[in-house]
Order: structure tokens, then sequence, then C-alpha cells
């Protein structure tokens, strides 16, 4: 069972239809997370029964209960059919989105009641007055029961119109009398006892037609409600199109009676000259007689002495002039709005301007009376047109009906109204009706359809011209009806059609919804509502013609139509109707398997696919074309079927208003000439039943997929295919569009390649000729070719075939079984149909395969088979091998970027003709596959490469088999599985290759957040995201990235060195970001490392591994600073004044969060620089415990450090100048604020240094941030706080520093440094909104206040007051030294001026220096942004928000819970933006940074392991 779900907000028109027995979630988008949601539906609750205005609200489920909304979601079990609305409230909004959910019916048939799947559907439709008297129609429906279909569609069964149309109904709630015999009155419950004699005995549905959208003219309870249509009295804007229709119809009696002969226009138009002619009769008599602009015209005299009387009353209303129509319809009955009219023309003085304001007056209104007749003009120049293309389709066009002369029964055009009163009156006379209520009511507007028009639009209200511009194509039988809006609009109509609907429900399974795009949706909704209360499970089909998807949905979910039908007339060539099969007949072969739970995706509506239907004019084709068409039809994976008559071969389109004959009945001994009745021998009955019968097949067992193979242009093979068992048929079809009597086929019919082995002929039949006389048309019976009958034979074996000359079984490569098929006799008209198995080899290797997938899924157990003689390895559960290998093998076996794998001498699987995966490890064949699979894109290159060849396949296993150990074993898994693999046919290998690398990689999941922390175990989906993030960055490389622990360390992991034979340490290290950072020299770096590893390893439990990691470092301390380039230690780089205080924060941060954490101060480190000017020592030369490292860095700090780079020059930094060489880090001995840097170099994480000779920024930092950088003074003052807390608990000997000062020792309380700290942070850093602060150096520099400086006495002053995002790191780690009030006005500005959708500003937008678009390949003269100069100026880096978040979170509480809550749903909204990224990022990751209002940077690390880190620590917060 499968449980979609839905992602708010939604477009209401691209609506699910859902099958009963599903769950549906709705889940919330990124715009809603974080925000009070509630969902409303109208779908009944349990026990409760449907109202369509009656809404009740779902219950939020939450798994995790806590941390983001990421997996939040309300759910509908839905078991009820019909069309339900939902929509959902965000905040104090009244409704912020809505949409519309369609529960398909189940449909049941037999004494069993069993299920009828609507893809088994096959379908004949019988026109109801040609079934004769209803004790007849047994004998004639039996037809449809022996030919194979399953359901009846009836044309409607009330009493018939005047015109005898099948669609034209006197009397909706009267059954046909003609249905009666003389012995026998009929009633509804007759016909509903038959319709479940069918049900029951035959297991075959009845439907019928339900026409909402218009009545017959001659019905009798329209005389007496003619409120029911649109008429000349409730519709008075249609009287000007009465006026011309009537005109029209004396024109008609003019030229009958030839009194147009002279003017060129006889009553038998013959050609271009007297349509020319028409059109000057039309211009010069009809429209200057009718004077149709004068309905649109204003009185103007009439209005001008109206206004004139206002002026002299000094009225003084104001008002823009507006023209009232008149709502009686009258020539010149529009009036003025006066109020309006006195604003326009206001006269000066008084009273003589007010004959000039009258003046004025009388010329706009003779302006607006102009632009009315214009208006008309262009009106009556379209109802020319169509008057006269009328004229040319009936009487001249080839295709037409060639009516011949024009007379009063044959007019020039079409009436548009009843006329319900003597023909003899004048137009004259007929014109005084319009002002008579009594007769102006009972002229009723046809209805009919208008080419092009919006079906959302009644081309019948006001507004619409159609009318008038003679655009409607009329049935002139049928009056269209008028609803109104509701039921009081017009009480007996909704009460006359409600009854109607009911009938209809209470007899039949289903409807079809007759003109339905045509149809009133609101009226359709509340008739189906009304039908659905007597038959829950009603099955509704459609034929719309709205030309648009869109709108098809549109009506599909309004109506909760089931089926929508479709028509292979319609195609013009084989390849069309081909086409037709693959859009709506089932998913293509060799599919992927879709996860159980998945989003639900628009999709087309379920289809009924008919071979011809029953009220469309189609093109003739020939006899021979029947059977093809019929068997491309049936092959198709959705509802089916044909109309009764196309298989008997009648040769004309049976009319549903001129047939009067009766079907012919069943009777298995008639005879080919026998008129009344037909039997398997008849037309192409045989082969439609055995079409029928494999169609149900095919559906019942699960043949959902589909393949069509346009063979040549006039061939068509169809292969229907079972995901499960393999199984395939495929039909192969000539088809005759032509008749082979005239037209010239293909003598050679090209071989067919068949994969598989052929099991058998299911059928194979042709159109061929017999003696039975020619075709006359009988009288009373609709009777079909009977010189044409099937030559069919029925599951032979392939060598008894007669249209297959031969078939030679080849193999392609070790695992493509084909058959190769050379026809001798598919002649135009044939048809084979073969069933095919995989070959027995193939199919056991599948059956095994799918027994060993099914340890991933229940849905594998279908079609699987025993492995009796399965290696070893699969002997074992995957999850059993794989819980052996590492979180640190891991990294191996589902991620490595191309950096990684080619240390290893290997790199990622690169795809020929499109590019490299983006890992080697199962995420970089999971990010490609998770874009096909939705979309079942089987022709892209991914998939191509592995049809191809086994090359993917080995990458796989092989580079886990090299590695020896539990990955090792791992790859053997992969390779013995993938043995089986290997030997199926190439068209299934992707979708197994899928199946086995989804079942691998949701094992490999599973393991991994096991074996983490309770946090990660029970977090949410992005919290398990995220922490993926410590999988990806974290591993081992070839050569081992950090220097070598104290080997007296316990629990240090070792291996053997593959060159060297011996054994080394190989501790987990910490990638920067991939792919810039992944590998050698420039994977460790010492801030990176420390900025990320309390998200990426303590808070996902990988504490020993961090242990490692802060110890290694521990080991390179020298000046009292670690390595901002690790380069394993002895290639270090200690040009960087912040790693060390990560570090230190992150030591702190180790002894809080682990168990027993405060024990690593007491392990051993092994010091590989123990003095400033040491050599590297060996591992065990020189050993300390962490705490004395710890003071040595403190220490070093406060006595003041400054050296030059070993090496200094541009054999290390080829950009930076000499003096920035010089690194320099010390304390200030009044504020205890750590200092240091210069303008020569960037000490912290802002470190771009200039590179652009051109824009003469070379050398030059961008953001030195020399001083005392507030972040620094934040993670200092933790350090000190912290250490002063550990020696009061006695976990750190050490109260007091020793430094040396003019030549002695003096002693510094880590007490006095923490307080004086905290003494003077706000004093120097805080911004304050007093003009008069005393503590303020610069107020000239200031531009912005409440907030934090960035720095403090920098050599550049102004850079102190720029505003960047570091601020909010302090008040995360030392948020003591902050005033709530401030913080807040603060973060507050941060939130305004730097937030951004997934990263902060590193620089204020209103800074000169602002550019939020990083280019490092960009050289220019402009100094700021030259190769990259902006690189923290501007653009949005993704870490500091989750420091601002964090900090946001921290003051909110404090601010009081309502601007907690409100924080809560920003910190929830920003992090949905990330989960939207994380969900579509390929890499499986957040950047390092985007550009501005982020956008993507093409220079950023696509993931970057502080970014991740940063935001699972929010995530943990909360």
């Amino acid at each position: 069972m499968c449980f979609p779900s839905l992602h708010f907000p939604i477009r209401t028109l691209l609506v699910p239809v859902i099958v009963q027995g599903f769950e549906l979630q709705f889940r919330l988008g990124p715009t809603l997370q974080g925000r009070h949601v509630q969902v409303h539906t109208n779908y009944p609750a349990e026990g409760e029964k449907f109202d369509r205005v009656k809404f009740w609200p779902l219950n939020w489920i939450n798994p995790t209960g806590r941390e983001d909304d990421s997996d939040k979601y309300c759910k509908l079990d839905l078991q009820v059919a019909g069309s339900y609305q939902y929509y959902f409230c965000a905040g104090t909004e009244e409704k912020t989105g809505s949409g519309y959910i369609v529960v398909d019916p189940v449909l049941r048939v037999g004494a069993d009641n069993h299920v009828l799947p609507l893809d088994c559907i096959a379908i004949q439709t019988y026109l109801a007055k040609c079934l004769g008297p209803l004790d007849e129609w047994q004998d004639r429906l039996r037809v449809a029961k022996e030919t194979g279909y399953n359901m009846i569609h009836f044309t409607p069964l009330q009493k018939l119109g005047m015109s005898r149309s099948c669609y034209s109904l006197a009397d909706q709630l009267e059954l046909n009398p003609e249905f009666s015999t003389e012995g026998k009155n009929y009633t509804w419950m007759d016909v509903g006892n038959l319709v479940e004699k069918l049900k029951k005995e035959w297991n075959m549905v009845c439907i019928t037609d339900v026409v909402y959208n218009h009545t017959a003219a001659n019905s009798r309870w329209l005389c007496l409600h003619p409120e029911c249509g649109y008429n000349l009295v409730n519709s008075p804007h249609l009287k000007p199109a009465w006026v011309l229709d009537r005109a029209l119809w004396h024109l008609t009696c003019d030229i009958a009676d030839g009194k147009y002969s002279g003017h060129g226009v006889p009553a038998h138009i013959e050609n271009e000259h007297q349509l020319h002619m028409l059109r000057g009769v039309l211009w010069d008599e009809i429209y200057p007689r009718t004077k149709l602009w004068e309905f649109y015209q204003v009185n103007v005299e009439k209005a001008v002495e109206q206004f004139r009387k206002l002026l002299q009353a000094e009225n003084e209303d104001k008002k823009r002039l507006r023209i009232l129509p008149d709502p009686h319809g009258r020539r010149f009955g529009n009036t003025v709005d006066m109020t309006s009219a006195l604003e326009t023309f206001i006269p000066n003085g008084w009273p003589s301007s007010i004959q000039e304001c009258c003046n004025w007056l009388r010329n706009r209104l003779e302006e607006l009376n102009v632009e009315s007749y214009k208006e008309m003009h262009y009106h009556e120049e379209q109802a020319t047109n169509c008057i006269v293309g009328n004229v040319v389709y009936e009487r001249l066009a080839d295709h037409g009906p060639k009516l011949g002369p024009i007379t009063r029964n044959h007019p020039v055009v079409c009436g548009y109204f009843t006329f319900p009163f003597e023909d003899n009156l004048t137009f004259d006379q007929e014109m005084q009706l319009m002002s008579q209520t009594d007769k102006a009511c009972h002229f009723l507007a046809h209805n009919g359809w208008v080419m092009s028009d919006d079906p959302l639009r009644n081309f019948a209200e006001p507004g619409s011209n159609v009318y008038l511009r003679r655009e409607l194509i009329c049935w002139g039988d049928s009056v269209k009806l008028r609803y109104g809006e509701k039921p009081a609009d017009c009480p007996y109509l909704w009460a006359h059609m409600k009854k109607y609907t009911e009938i209809t429900a209470q007899h039949f399974a289903g409807v079809r919804l007759d003109n339905c795009h045509s149809t009133p949706l609101h009226v359709a909704e509340y008739m189906l509502e009304r039908a659905r209360e007597l038959k829950p499970d009603l099955y509704v089909v459609a034929e719309l013609f709205t030309g648009s998807e869109e709108l098809d949905n549109v009506f599909v979910t309004r109506l909760a139509i089931t089926s929508l039908i479709r028509e292979a007339m319609s195609a013009g060539d084989s390849h069309e109707e081909g086409r037709l099969v693959y859009r709506f007949g089932g998913e293509p072969v060799g599919s992927f398997v879709q996860p159980s739970l998945r989003p639900l995706v628009p999709s087309i509506a379920h289809a009924m696919f008919l071979d011809v239907t029953h009220d469309n004019e189609c093109p003739i084709r020939s006899a021979y074309d029947s059977l093809p068409s019929s068997a491309i039809v049936s092959m198709a994976s959705c509802a089916t079927g044909s109309t009764r008559g196309y298989d008997e071969l009648v040769p004309h389109q049976i009319s549903v208003v001129k047939e009067e004959r009766f079907y012919p009945k069943w009777n298995s001994e008639a005879k080919p000439s026998s008129a009344g009745e037909v039997n398997s021998q008849s037309g192409i009955i045989a082969g439609k039943l055995a079409l029928n019968m494999l169609h149900q097949e095919l559906a019942s067992k699960g043949f959902s997929q589909v393949y069509v193979d346009q063979v040549d242009e006039d061939i068509v093979a169809v292969t229907r295919h079972c995901p499960s068992t393999h199984q395939s048929v495929v039909a192969v079809c000539h088809t005759a569009f032509r008749n082979p009597k005239t037209y010239q086929y293909r003598q050679e019919v090209p071989p067919m390649c068949i994969p598989g082995k052929i099991e058998e002929v299911v059928l194979e039949a042709r159109t061929v000729e017999r003696i039975a006389g020619s075709y006359q048309k009988d009288r009373k019976s609709i009777n079909g070719l009977p010189d044409h009958t099937l030559e069919i034979r029925e599951h032979i074996q392939l060598h008894d075939s007669k249209i297959v000359k031969q078939d030679d079984v080849m193999c392609k490569g070790r695992s493509e079984f084909v058959q190769e098929i050379e026809f001798e006799h598919l002649s135009p008209g044939s048809v084979i149909v073969f069933r095919v198995s995989l070959d027995p080899r193939s199919q056991e290797l599948v059956g095994v395969l799918r027994r060993h997938l099914v340890q991933f899924s229940d849905h594998y157990k279908t079609g699987s088979m025993p492995d009796n003689n399965a290696p070893a390895i699969l002997t074992t559960p995957l999850a059993a091998i794989m819980s052996k290998v590492t979180l640190a093998d891991m990294n191996v076996l589902l991620f490595r970027c191309d950096a990684e794998e080619q240390e290893d001498g290997g790199g990622c699987y690169n795809i020929p003709s499109w590019m490299s995966l983006k890992y080697g490890g199962l995420q970089g064949l999971m990010s490609v596959m998770g874009d096909i699979r939705p979309k079942n894109d089987l022709g892209h290159p991914f998939c191509d490469n592995l049809r191809r060849g086994d090359w993917m396949i080995d990458y796989v296993s092989n580079r886990l088999v090299i590695k020896g150990g539990a990955l090792g074993e791992v790859g053997k898994w992969f390779q013995a599985m993938f043995t089986y693999l290997k030997h199926i046919p190439r068209y299934l290998v992707p979708c197994y290759f899928d199946s086995i690398i989804v079942g691998a990689y949701t094992t490999a999941l599973d393991i991994v957040f096991n074996k983490m922390s309770n946090f990660i175990q029970t977090g949410s989906t992005l919290v398990k995201q995220l922490a993926l993030g410590s999988v990806q960055m974290c591993g081992v490389g070839l050569h081992p990235a950090l220097p070598p622990l104290a080997p007296t360390l316990l629990d240090v992991p070792y291996r053997l060195n593959g060159v060297t034979n011996e054994k080394e340490q190989c501790c987990v290290s910490l990638a920067a970001g991939l792919p810039h950072f992944a590998a050698g020299m420039v994977r460790c770096w010492g801030r990176d490392t420390f900025m990320a590893l309390r998200g990426l390893m303590l808070v996902t439990g990988r504490h020993l591994e961090a242990r490692n990691i802060i110890l290694a470092f521990a080991g390179t301390l020298r000046y009292g600073l670690i390595p901002n380039l690790l380069g394993q230690g002895t290639g270090a780089r200690y040009n960087c004044r912040d790693a060390v205080w990560w570090w230190l924060q992150c030591i702190q941060d180790y002894c809080n969060m682990v168990p027993d954490g405060v024990n690593i101060l007491m392990c051993p480190v092994s010091r590989m620089y123990p003095t400033n000017v040491s050599q590297p020592q060996p591992a065990g030369a020189w050993i300390q415990p962490l705490y004395d490292v710890i003071h040595e860095a403190m220490t070093r700090h406060m006595q003041g450090t400054e050296f030059r780079e070993r090496n200094a020059g541009p054999q290390i930094d080829r950009n930076m100048t000499d003096e920035g060489f010089n690194v320099e880090a010390k304390v200030n001995e009044d504020t205890g604020f750590v200092y240091g840097g210069n303008r020569f170099n960037c000490g912290t994480w802002m470190d771009k240094m200039g590179e652009s000779d051109k824009a003469h920024n070379k050398g030059i930092p961008a953001t030195p941030r020399d001083g005392s950088a507030v972040e620094i003074v934040g993670l200092c003052k933790s350090t000190v706080r912290w250490l002063v807390d550990l020696h009061t608990h006695g976990f750190f000997p050490y109260a007091t520093l020793t430094i040396l000062s003019d030549g002695r020792n003096i002693s510094v309380p880590y007490e006095e440094w923490n307080r004086k700290i905290q003494e003077n942070f706000e004093k120097m850093f805080y911004v304050s909104h007093n003009l008069q602060d005393p503590n303020e150096k610069h107020p000239d520099l200031v531009h912005k206040r409440g907030i934090y400086k960035d720095s403090y006495g920098a050599s550049s002053p102004w850079c102190d007051y720029q505003l960047r995002p570091n601020f909010a790191i302090t008040m995360v780690v030392a948020p003591e030294l902050f005033t709530v009030e401030r913080a807040w006005e603060a973060l507050e500005m941060a939130e305004t001026k730097l937030l951004g959708p997934l990263g902060m500003k590193t620089l204020d937008p209103d800074d000169m220096k602002y550019c939020g678009v990083y280019d490092n390949t960009l050289d220019s003269e402009n100094f700021n942004v030259a190769k990259g100069f902006n690189y923290h100026q501007g653009p949005e880096w993704l870490w500091p928000v989750g420091y601002f978040l964090r900090a946001k979170l921290y003051f909110a509480k404090k601010m009081g819970p309502e601007i907690y809550d409100k924080t809560v749903y920003l910190v929830k909204n920003v992090l949905s933006r990330h989960n939207i990224h994380f969900e579509r990022s390929s890499w499986k990751g957040l950047p390092e940074l985007t550009n501005e209002n982020g956008q993507y940077c093409p220079f950023s690390c696509e993931t970057q392991a502080w970014s991740i880190a940063t935001i699972l620590e929010v995530l943990h917060d909360l």
C-alpha cells in the first residue's frame, strides 16, 4: 500500500487521483514550516455523511515530536469515492491555499461481488433507441457478452424529443415508452432489474448518460416552466441575437421563394460568386433593417433633458460618467448614470453655462453611440463570416452534408431560438412580440458548442456575444438550460434534474456526463453529489473538448471523473495511434519500483480508450483496419472499449439522430446473410472476444507496463509487460487506414526481434473476404459487411503459425535471449499476438534476485524463486554484514568525492557523453537515480550505460572488494547479487540495479543512524540528513591526515600500511568541504575542523573520533596556536588567530556533552613541537596531559606571541606581502580582549587575500579584522569562564597564568581575566544609541546604532563599525556578555539586513564595500571584486546562520513566550529552506556559500562541513 504525500503550497489544478485504501499525507512546504497551520477538508469524517460545505480540521502528527517540521504531517485514510476539497490556514489568515482530492470508485460484479479493476474495463456503447422493446434487450445485449465486454454504456433511456436524437430528451423522468409493448408497460424498476441481472449473471456493469445542459425543445415541462431556459424575459441581453435570428429566418423564406434570385442569390447556392452576393444581402438589407446597434445606444435627447433638470436642481453629487445597460434590453434603452454625468460636466456659473454643459454631454453621448455602432459592425462582420461559413460547409464542402437548395426545412442557418408561434407573421409583427412578456418568455435559446471557446464560461450569460456573432454550432432540437448559481435561482429545474439524477443512480453503476465541458460545473457537482448519496462508488466518465490538460483536470477534480474518453479513431496514422497508447496506456517497460511513501506528482487522468466513439464524426477507414486498430487499443493499460456496430463492420457511422433501425440479436447459428442476427463469424467479433479477454487478463495479472514500437509506417507492435513475473504479451498489428484493394502497401515486412522466449501465439487473425453477397443496407436492422470475416487461430505454437515464416533464436551477449521473427503473411488487417517469457535461465535468475530483494521490501515476493545454490555471502542478510562496517568505512561505502577516490588510485565513475558521478560511493548513484526514478526516465545516459555493459556494476562491487575487511564483505555481497543481474535481459538491468542499490543504501543509512547518538536515532528526516554530513566529511584516506597520537593512548585505530607493511594509526579526519577541500594537504584545516566538530561529531555521538582529532591537533600546538592548514603537522601553517579558540571551545563542548567528558583533560598528548623552535618530534617523544597544553595556549596569549612564519615567502603564499607573514596574538591588559594581526594579513575565518595585479589588490587582505575580532573575544571569554569553573571543581589544576614582565614573573588569575572581559565587552563593542557615549572613540564612523561592532581596535577604525554576522557567535558561546534587550535589537537588525534564504550576508548591504556575487575567476580593474576580493564582503555564507539562529533562540526565551514562539517559526522556516536544498542537492549537503539572495555560486564548495554542522546544532538546540 502506498502512502502519498502533498507538500504545501500546492496548485489546485494539479490534483491527485487516488485509489481507495490509500493514505494521503499533507506535509508542510518551506514557507509554512514553523507557522501555526491548520488543514481543513470536507472529506467525511468517520461515521459522517459527505457535506460539501462542511469542513473539519485534521490533526497534525509529528513522529519526532520536536526540532523541525520536516516530518510533520496530517493524514486522511481514503475509503469513500468522490471529489473532496481541502484548504489550509496559516496564522491568522482565513485561507492560505486549497485544492481537491479525487478518490476513485471500486466497481464490483458477479454473484460473489468481486472487484472489477478500472484497467480491466472493456465497454461497449449502445444507442438505447436501437435496442427495441425491453423484453428483447437481452438478445441484443448478448452480443456484448459474447464479444467479451464487461461494461455496457447506454445512451439515455428517457423519452426522446421530436428530433429523435439520443441526447435530446423530452422528459428526463419518463422511460422511453418505445421500450414497452402492447401487453407490458415497462418501468424504471424493470430496467434496474435487468441491469442487476447483467451484473450478477454476466459479470457486466451498466452505465448510462446524464444530460444536464439541455432538454428537447418540445419538452412539455419547459412550456410550463420557460424560466428554465434562456429567454428574452430573463435574459434580455439576447434580444439583439433573437432579432438577427428572426431576420435570418425571413431571409431563408425569401431565398427559398426566389425573391433574391435577381440579386444573384438563388435557392441553390453553388459557387463563390453567389456566396459573395449573399454577403451583400446581409450588409445591404438584413443589418440595416435590424439596426442591432440601437440595443446598445443611449437616447441622447432624453438623457440630455434629464441632465438639464438635474443641473437646474443644483444636484452636486459627483461621479464618473457611466452608461447603464437597459435591464429590459430595449432599443435606445441604455441610460446615463446622472450622478457621474454631474461630476464629469460641471457648470462654472449658474444658469448661463447649463446649456453649454448639456451640449458637452450631448457630444459625448453621440460619441459613445458611434462607438456602439462600430462595435456592432465588428460583431456583424463575424456573424457574416459564420453565416457564410455555415453555408459553405452544409452545401458546398466535400466533407459536408450537401443539403442542396435553401428551403424552410433546410434554412440558410439553423435557428438559434425556439419560435412556438405561427410562421406566417411578418418580421415587424414578430418584433412586437418582444415586448409581450407572455410571448417573449417562450423564445428560448438553443444549445450547441462554440469552437475554441473557454469551457468554463457560459456562452449564454451576459457578457458573451456568441449568439449575436453566430458563433454557436447549434443543436436546433435542444434548449440550453438556465440553472443560475443555486437551486433557489430556478427551483423547478434543480428539483427536476435532481430527481432525474436519483433515478439514474438508483439503477446504474455509473454515468457518462454528456456535453461535460459545457455543463455548468456547479450544477454537475451538485447532481453528482446527489448521485453518490445513492451510489457511493459511482463510476463517472466524460469526453472533454477543452484542448488543455490543465482544464481537463479542473473538470476531473471538481466532478471526480474516473475516466476520460480518448478515441483511437482521431489518429490520422498508425504512428499517432501508437502514440496514444503510449500516452494513455501505462508506464514504460522496465520502470523503476517507486517507494511506498512518495510525493504525489501531476499526472494525466485515467483513460477510457475507445477504438471509436458513438457520437463523434470520424474518418472512414477501410474494413481491414478494424481488427488491428482494435488490437492496438486493447493493448493499452487502461479502460478500453468500442461502439456497437464497429465489431460487425457496419460501414457507416450509426447516427445518434437519424438511426431508427434495431441492433441485430445474437444467434450462434446465424448465417452471414442474416441481417438481424450476428454471431462469432460476423465481422471481427471473434477477434474482439479474444482481444477483450486478453485485455482483462493483462490488467488483472498486473501487466502494467507498455512499450510501443513503430515497426514501419503501417505496423505497430505493442508490448504489455508484468513487472513482477516479467512475462510479456506482444501484439504486432498491421494497420490498414487505406483500403488494400486501392492502395499498394509495402510487400516486405521487416523482421522483428522479440526479447525472451515465445511461449505461444495467443492469437493470429486477419480480415478476409468471404462469399456472402455484397452489403445492402437493411431496412430494419443495423447490419454490417457480410462479405468480411476473420480468419483466426488462438493459442497455437509458433511453428504452427501461418503469419510467421520462421524464427531464429539469437543471443546478444550473455544475457540477451532474443527470437527473431520473419513474417510471411502479415498482410494489412492482420494481427498476431505472442506470449513471451524470459528464457528459463533468465526467469530463474530474476526470481532468485527478487527473493534476495525481499529483505528490503515484500514488494519483491511476487515472482520470487528460492535460491538453492546461493553463494554463502547471500545467506546472511545484508544488514548483518553491514553492521560490522564502522562509521569511518561508511564514508567509503556511501560517499568520497573524486579527489578522495583519486588519492586511493581510483576516481568517481564517469558516464561517457554525460558526466562523472559526484561520489564513488552509493550516494553518487542514488543522487542520479533519485532524479530518474520518479519520471521513469529510462532514456537517461545513466540507464543507457547500464544496458550497454557491466562497467558501472563492476565498479560498485570491485571498489569495495579491494578494500577488504567489512567493506570487502559488502563488496562481495554486491558481487554475488550482480552475478544474477548481469545475466538477466539488459532492458531489466536499470530497474533491478536501482532496487539493489536502493535496498543497500537504505540498509546502510539505518546502520549509520543506529551507530549515532539517540538524538540522531530519534530525530527528524532533516536531522538524519544532516547527520549524514558526519559520514560524508569524516573519513580515513590512503595517507593519515592527522599527526600520530600518543602511543599510550587507548582505543586508537590502527591499520597495516600497504607500502611499508608496518602498523600505523588511521584516525578519522574531517574534510573542510567537497569537492575543493577533500584530500591531501588541503583536507584538514584547524579552524574548519573545530567549527564543525561539535555538530558533526559530538552531536552525532562520535565521541572517540572527536577525542582523537582534539588530541591530534593538541600535539601540533606551537606559539600558543594550532595550525590553520594542518599538513599532517609537519607542513602546518600557523597563520590564523582564531583556530586555537575554536579548538578550546570544542574541548569545552566535549567535556560538557560526552559522559565523563572531563577525562579528556588527563589524556596524553604527543607534542610534535615541545617548543616554538623544535623540529617535529616522533610520536611519544614528548608527552603532556591535555590540560597542560590548554594552559600553555592560554599562557602564550597572555604573555603575547609574535613570530614570523617559517619559510615565509612565495613558496608558502604567492600573494602575501612580506609584512603579512608576521603573526601576532596578545591580550590587552586593561580589557582582557585577545587582539592581534596587522593590516597585511587576515587571521580569522574571513581570510581572503587579494590576488589581482590588474586591480592592485594583490597582497592586500579584503578583511584583515586585526585588533580584537568579536568572535575571538567571545570564544576567549567562554574558555576562561570554563577554566575557572573547571578549577573550582578540581578538574583543572591552574588558577593563574604566570607570565614574564619586565624581567619578573607575574601571576594573572583566570578569574581576573574573566572579569575584565565581562566588564569591558559591552562598553567597547556595543554601538549605543547615546550620541554622547563616553566609550565611543569614533562617533563619526557610526552609521548604525544598536548593533555590536565586528572588531575593536582595528588598524582601520571604520572596519570596527561594519555590520557583520560574527557577533552572534559570541552570543552563543558567551551570552553572559550581553544585555538581553541590546542583544535582541542587534539580532533583529541582523535579521533585517543580513539574513538570506540559506545564509547570512557577510557584510551589510548598506556598506559601500558590499558586493553579493562572488566570482573568483573574474580579473578586472575593480579593486573590490577582482579575483573574488569580495569573498567575505557580501556573499551569503551558511555556517553563520547556525549561530544567528541559536542566538535568536537563546535570547528569545528571555524576551518572553510570544517572542519565543515567533522565533521558533523563523528558525523552522529558515531550516525548511535548508531541508529543501538538501533534498534537491546531488551532493546531499549544504554549500559553503551562495551569492546574493540565495543564488547558486559556482565557486562555492557544494557541501561544506561547518555549514552542515552549525545547522545540525540549531536542531539540537531546538
